[in-house]
């Protein structure tokens, strides 16, 4: 089933609880720099993005990806076009070489609508989780 994107909500969201449009993060390290490996831990982290916070294809407007720049053997998008994100407009960057910084990082952001009662649920897997310790106990 393809996604819609939206500006708005979806008609079928609309009518039910008021919704607003959210911002969800998360990240997660990739094993190695081969597309293999990059696609794997897209997937593992937009499946627990997605399902944290109970999102339906339909709610999703956008998604960022980042990657550090000794991550280039594959895209990020082709892991979400893979699980089906394939209707929603998809974004790669490259995050700003910071001296020091967590290396094979895979960051993402998705834009999505929810009930205005929504809480985000942030997503930092494995050693990512170091990126947000503000975050951890939430996991």
């Amino acid at each position: 089933m393809g996604i819609q994107a939206a500006a708005r909500p979806p008609e079928k969201m609309r009518g039910m609880d008021e919704q607003r449009l959210f911002a969800v993060r998360g990240a997660v390290q990739a094993e190695a720099n081969e597309a293999d490996a990059i696609v794997e831990a897209t997937t593992e982290l937009m499946q627990e993005l997605l399902g944290r916070n109970a999102l339906e294809s339909a709610a999703l407007v956008s998604c960022l990806f980042t990657t550090t720049v000794d991550l280039d053997a594959e895209f990020p998008a082709v892991a979400a076009r893979g699980a089906g994100l394939d209707a929603v407009p998809l974004l790669c960057c490259q995050e700003i070489p910071v001296p020091g910084a967590m290396p094979r990082v895979i960051r993402a952001m998705v834009h999505y609508y929810a009930p205005v009662s929504h809480s985000p649920a942030h997503v930092y897997l494995g050693s990512t989780q170091e990126l947000r310790t503000d975050l951890h106990a939430a996991q």
